[in-house]
């Protein structure tokens, strides 16, 4: 057993590392325009950032997927079968990103029309967002290799390569706009070398490490394991779209409720991200360890590590949950200085301390279903659960206001949870 808990800690810390810096690279671009004397670059890059945020998004299947088959050929011990998802994913983000690339126009247009804003900021949307379109086939290329060394028990690597994307960001953005004087266009220059560079130190590393050899054209081919591929990132992309949806209702709802309300449901929905970094860190020792032994059939192992995964779990839900109840209101004044808006956050503030507790098991089983490759399993848990968000929005929004849309996202929270532990006994089929 300590085995098992020096190795789920060897990959959820640099995770959970790696998830708390991700966000600096987009916060960083918003501190450095935040200091160029106009309030319209700190609009452009808050919308530019968004589309893109949104755009990646729909492709973390690239990095789930190539995850949970990558834990599976490599606890196996097939070495061809690990190159091979590296190489479809990879044809996958070259597929994807040309798309991207080629049909940013529409893509751009179909964005902007989500946003309300006027035509000199629309203009600097337009450059960041065309300079930075370029990235990628970086951004999603590293999706894969992250996920691909997570697969084999290595999430340093990744964590390392989130740093130096984050400090070359930093160090490039300043550089171009502060010394070249190049703005909204520094900015987005310095956010593609960056993006690039993590790019190829991945590369390089994945080759140092691993050295993966490009399987012959047959395998890459291969009709059934391709069915599989597909099959499995489908229902992780479907999955995401349903993330998406109950996430911008959320925002949406809130909106619909004057700006103080929304500006509570934006921070208090802060803690339920930071809760979310850390519990994605054990999420990802679970796919990698339990892809890992269910590559080798070895279901006492598997068993173990899903019993060790949710003890560590419920330890983050007390910590979690104690640090919200005692000082959840001090972590609100940090947030905002606006004394309205965290006088209203108290009436709602119970539903966040909740957020551990009705959470945890959404995460952790999530974790151990990418690693088993159940994402049919993960599709339905996730399709009630959002079935439940928005009928519990439809039933109790009317009655108790926003109180009702904190029922609902709970509610949620917690059906996927529930579906996936009905469906713990698949893991091994």
């Amino acid at each position: 057993m300590k085995q098992i808990n020096r190795e789920i800690l060897s990959i959820a810390v640099p995770s959970i590392i790696t998830n708390i810096t991700t966000p600096l690279l987009a916060l960083m671009d918003v501190v450095i325009v935040g200091h160029m004397g106009s309030a319209d670059y700190i609009a452009a890059i808050a919308v530019g950032g968004t589309i893109f945020n949104m755009l990646y998004w729909l492709f973390a299947f690239l990095r789930m997927g190539s995850s949970g088959l990558t834990a599976q050929a490599h606890g196996s011990g097939n070495r061809t079968e690990v190159d091979l998802v590296l190489v479809r994913g990879l044809l996958v983000v070259a597929v994807a990103s040309i798309s991207m690339i080629v049909c940013q126009g529409p893509i751009f247009r179909l964005a902007t029309k989500l946003f309300e804003i006027d035509a000199n900021i629309l203009l600097m949307v337009r450059e960041y967002f065309t300079i930075l379109v370029w990235g990628a086939p970086a951004s999603l290329g590293t999706f894969v290799i992250s996920g691909w060394f997570l697969g084999q028990k290595n999430a340093k690597t990744p964590m390392q390569v989130s740093l130096i994307i984050n400090i070359s960001n930093i160090v490039i953005s300043l550089v171009l706009v502060f010394i070249f004087g190049m703005k909204i266009k520094g900015v987005a220059l310095g956010t593609l070398c960056a993006q690039w560079l993590g790019f190829i130190v991945a590369l390089i590393a994945g080759t140092a490490k691993s050295h993966p050899q490009f399987p012959k054209i047959s395998a890459i081919i291969d009709a059934h394991e391709l069915k599989r591929f597909f099959s499995i990132n489908i229902n992780i992309f479907i999955r995401t779209i349903c993330l998406i949806a109950v996430t911008v209702w959320f925002t949406r709802i809130g909106s619909t409720q004057g700006t103080e309300i929304l500006a509570v449901n934006t921070l208090l929905m802060q803690f339920f991200t930071l809760f979310s970094y850390f519990m994605d860190g054990f999420a990802f020792a679970g796919e990698s360890l339990c892809g890992n032994y269910i590559g080798k059939k070895d279901a006492e192992g598997l068993h173990l590590t899903i019993n060790a995964l949710f003890r560590w779990s419920l330890l983050v839900v007390v910590i979690f949950t104690i640090i919200y109840a005692v000082a959840g209101e001090g972590i609100m004044t940090l947030l905002s200085d606006d004394a309205g808006v965290i006088l209203s956050s108290k009436e709602f503030f119970a539903w966040v301390i909740a957020i551990p507790a009705v959470g945890f098991a959404a995460f952790t089983w999530d974790g151990v279903f990418i690693g088993a490759t159940r994402t049919r399993e993960m599709l339905i848990s996730i399709a009630v659960a959002t079935a439940v968000y928005f009928v519990t929005y439809h039933f109790l929004f009317p009655i108790l206001g926003n109180h009702g849309l904190w029922i609902a996202f709970l509610s949620y929270l917690l059906v996927r949870g529930l579906v996936l532990t009905l469906f713990r006994h698949s893991l091994l089929k």
